[in-house]
């Protein structure tokens, strides 16, 4: 006998070994079978789980066990992320909290070294973290982007494209991190709003005839200036426009540009121009052809380009003493307070600097048109749609991309340096000594660039160089291009984009035929979720306390296209709740001989209850086929939440007892067998988003009745392919006239206050003689759900009665005799009025333009459903208020 409760504690850990020990999660070596791939968008290796990759592991899962079942060759590759920047952060503060040396007195060898110790330690704990969410990895073929195979890849990469002349050493802006001295991307800045301020200051003119005053909200960056830059249509600056203003502290002069990055409206309407120190600046002085100068070292302190008095100063401290020199010129002309935006390192937590340096490049631009023209021609789909925008705007606009940092964990740059600066890029060293021995005809010292490429870099190669690649892999050949990507919004442009770029470039083939961005995981009142605002849910906790598959379904059943999610501990335990209503139903079925027939064929069973549900299977197995096709996980979820609490646990078992509980045997062995059958269904459909209690069923229920045709594991079995000659017209019109007369008597009950214990017949007033007949045949069903205490076929309602009309036949319930029906009219009348008052009082709160301006969306999307609820609410009140005036 199945327990009474599911654990999914003890469970879980046990199918889930169960599973990969059987290689369950292999894809099958039939070379018939049509392959189906997903390579993880790989978690850092320092990550822990997070709500965002549950959120995405999930729909994987959901996926990939999906198309398992569907016979597919089905592949999900897993890996992890060296993730130069985050790992190197994490053995650093190790070191220092171990009170050991730094990284730079180690020694870049012993350092590296370190950091494998770390990693072999403590390196991967997410994908443990993943197991326990029921993630059907391939875990044989897992991968991590420093290893050796993804590091041939990636050095082979970076040659080919140098030769190409795609990728190539250039002095431009970049986000600079003073803390960890190295170029990050745009990805790791943080935008943080500060208070600061705007310094205006005077410049002279060189000929003393008066001044331009610029504002900034960095007056150190002032020492790096080479111009002042109005409006071209400025009347006010035309007669300046070639001449040059005296920088002061530095002395030297700079001109007066037109160009239209100044904004007249804007300030004074002049603008200084730092070019080393700002991304629009630097832009500006390529159009002018202005000097560019760095005035930082790596470390964000004044270097030689400025006067003697400022050098090693930090630039806060700069900061200070400009603005205190400017005062002292008489030059400042105002201080402004302000709140703006700053970037910082996500990591480092310091403020990032666009500094002027050197660095390797690819041409994205060059890569970028066969991508674009690849999702233009349809050989890859966006889902949503709508995200191909994005992706075109962002591409079509696409800059240089800078793939070289100054760490030492990470891809070491394949380049090479003579004593000359002439550059040597190759494979490997020895490759780089022979290329250098042809261009000084003798054997040279060679020196290895310092800097390792982007952890982008790598994982832009994913899709392909996990397959094997650069190798003809026997895999390689068969999953790619793969299927489908799950993956976030945040990352169509480091990521996708670019392994779109890459994978078109190196395997002439699009990397993924389909890319479908997840939702972002919201809290239950639509706030993004931090550790500042303690609204963090930790879905290791969630697990532990409400089981994988609750979970799961959640994410899964609320992950809609258009919408966030907004999580909440209440909505997880209603699902755990739906798993513990399947969980009952098959002790219920086991309890009473429900179990697979020899030879059982849904195609001749007879009653129309069991045609009917028959049928529902049939539907509910299209929709959800046809929703996991298309990525709809919400639909899917939707679906199968609505055919097993609804249709089989309230409806189906319900109805079915009293031909279980009856004396015709050949109905009881139908029902029986019918029951067990629909049940098999059910855990097939509902495996690939809650696998763990399906599974357990299915073990369960194993040797009850005739054996399965699958005898193995439910991850392995055949998905349900039915035919749609099982759906059957007739049996859902008679079974939905049954449950439509039990549905809208039992509103009557309870609107109207009927006593629970009161048993008044059902009255049938007017119905065909069809409808009669159906009726007639189901008296014992309608006796039992709907608590009457019989079926009565009469001309007219008697008074008392309360009518009602279901499927265009006239039914009704006599309840004068149960209920004080004036008490129960003043009673309505007063719940309708104070919903009337809440209506109108938010109605008039939504009216308000200033309250919709200034409220938080989430309070006025709360206050419109509040108003939408007590709206049905009332709807519902006022019919039953109707009905009570019918009373005869």
């Amino acid at each position: 006998m199945l327990e009474k409760n599911f654990d999914p504690k003890t469970a879980e850990p046990r199918l889930y070994a169960a599973w990969e020990a059987s290689g369950a999660f292999l894809p099958i070596d039939d070379p018939a079978a049509e392959p189906f791939s997903i390579v993880i968008p790989p978690p850092n290796v320092t990550g822990r789980l997070h709500i965002g990759h549950a959120l995405n592991n999930t729909l994987q899962d959901v996926l990939i066990r999906f198309e398992r079942m569907r016979g597919k060759a089905a592949l999900w590759l897993p890996g992890t992320d060296h993730a130069g920047i985050a790992t190197q952060m994490v053995v650093e503060r190790q070191l220092a909290a171990e009170g050991n040396v730094g990284r730079r007195d180690l020694g870049r060898e012993a350092f590296v070294e370190k950091v494998w110790e770390w990693k072999a330690e403590s390196g991967g704990a997410i994908v443990g973290q993943l197991r326990r969410l029921g993630a059907s990895c391939d875990w044989s073929r897992e991968r991590f982007t420093l290893d050796e195979g993804l590091s041939a890849a990636v050095r082979k990469v970076f040659v080919t494209l140098h030769a190409e002349g795609l990728i190539y050493r250039d002095k431009r802006l970049v986000n600079w991190d003073p803390h960890f001295q190295t170029a990050i991307s745009d990805l790791e800045v943080e935008q943080r709003e500060v208070d600061g301020s705007y310094w205006h200051f005077a410049y002279p003119l060189e000929d003393g005839s008066g001044e331009v005053v610029v504002a900034t909200t960095r007056p150190e960056t002032m020492l790096g200036d080479t111009a002042v830059a109005v409006h071209p249509t400025d009347e006010r600056y035309k007669a300046l426009v070639g001449k040059n203003v005296r920088l002061p502290i530095a002395g030297r002069l700079v001109p007066i540009i037109a160009d239209d990055y100044a904004d007249p409206e804007k300030g004074s309407g002049a603008v200084k121009i730092t070019p080393a120190h700002d991304f629009n600046d630097f832009q500006v002085s390529k159009r002018h052809g202005l000097p560019q100068i760095n005035i930082l070292d790596d470390f964000a302190r004044l270097n030689d380009n400025v006067p003697p008095e400022y050098r090693g100063l930090d630039r806060f401290e700069a900061r200070r003493k400009v603005v205190a020199e400017f005062e002292a010129l008489g030059l400042l002309r105002g201080i402004e307070p302000t709140r703006h935006m700053v970037p910082h390192g996500d990591r480092s937590g310091v403020v990032v600097e666009p500094y002027l340096t050197d660095q390797w490049y690819v041409n994205a631009e060059v890569l970028a048109q066969p991508a674009i023209k690849a999702v233009e021609e349809g050989r890859t789909v966006f889902e949503p749609r709508h995200w191909e925008k994005t992706f075109f705007e962002w591409m079509r606009n696409i800059q240089p991309w800078c793939i070289s940092r100054q760490l030492w964990w990470g891809h070491r740059i394949p380049a090479w340096y003579g004593p000359d600066g002439q550059v040597f890029v190759a494979e490997d060293e020895e490759a780089a000594k022979a290329a250098a021995r042809t261009a000084y005809g003798r054997d040279e010292r060679l020196r290895q660039d310092e800097d390792v490429l982007d952890t982008w870099f790598s994982s832009a190669l994913w899709p392909f160089s996990t397959l094997g690649w650069p190798q003809e892999a026997r895999d390689l050949k068969r999953f790619y291009p793969t299927s489908t990507l799950v993956t976030g919004f945040d990352i169509i442009f480091f990521w996708v984009a670019r392994m779109m770029m890459q994978g078109l470039h190196f395997m002439g083939e699009v990397p993924f035929r389909r890319i479908f961005i997840n939702a972002l995981v919201r809290d239950a009142e639509g706030r993004k979720m931090s550790k500042s605002k303690g609204n963090v849910l930790d879905p290791l906790e969630l697990v532990d306390d409400y089981g994988a598959d609750a979970l799961r379904f959640t994410l899964t059943a609320m992950s809609g296209a258009a919408r966030d999610i907004k999580l909440s501990r209440q909505r997880i335990e209603g699902y755990r709740n739906f798993g513990t209503k399947l969980w009952n139903a098959t002790r219920f079925c086991l309890m009473n001989g429900c179990a697979r027939a020899e030879g059982f064929d849904p195609a001749k069973v007879k009653i129309a209850l069991n045609r009917w549900i028959v049928s529902q299977a049939v539907r509910t197995e299209q929709a959800m086929t046809r929703a996991l096709n298309g990525c709809a996980f919400d639909e899917a979820a939707d679906a199968i939440y609505r055919f097993i609490w609804n249709v089989y646990c309230d409806w189906y078992v319900e109805a079915a007892k009293p031909a279980l509980n009856g004396t015709d045997e050949a109905a009881g062995a139908e029902t029986r067998a019918t029951a067990a059958w629909v049940l098999d269904l059910a855990l097939k459909l509902l495996h690939p988003v809650m696998p763990f209690i399906t599974e357990e069923l299915w073990s369960q229920t194993a040797a009850v009745g005739a054996p399965r045709e699958h005898q193995g594991f439910l991850i392995t079995a055949p998905w349900p392919d039915l035919p749609a000659s099982l759906v059957d017209a007739e049996a859902e019109t008679e079974i939905g006239l049954l449950l439509a007369a039990i549905s809208e008597g039992r509103s009557v009950r309870s609107e109207l206050n009927v006593p629970v214990a009161a048993r008044p017949p059902l009255l049938v007033l007017e119905a065909t003689e069809r409808q009669r007949a159906v009726l007639e045949a189901n008296a014992a069903v309608i006796s039992q759900m709907l608590r009457v205490e019989a079926l009565r076929f009469l001309d007219a309602a008697p008074a008392g009665a309360i009518p009602f009309v279901v499927e265009g036949a006239t039914l009704a319930l006599p309840v004068a005799e149960f209920i004080d029906l004036a008490a129960e009219r003043a009673r309505l009348g007063k719940e309708i009025a104070g919903l009337a008052s809440d209506i109108d009082r938010t109605a008039r709160k939504l009216g308000n333009a200033d309250f919709v301006a200034r409220a938080p969306e989430e309070v006025v999307e709360e206050n419109r459903e509040r108003m939408a609820e007590a709206q049905d609410a009332k709807a519902k009140l006022e019919a039953a208020l109707q009905r009570l005036s019918q009373v005869g």
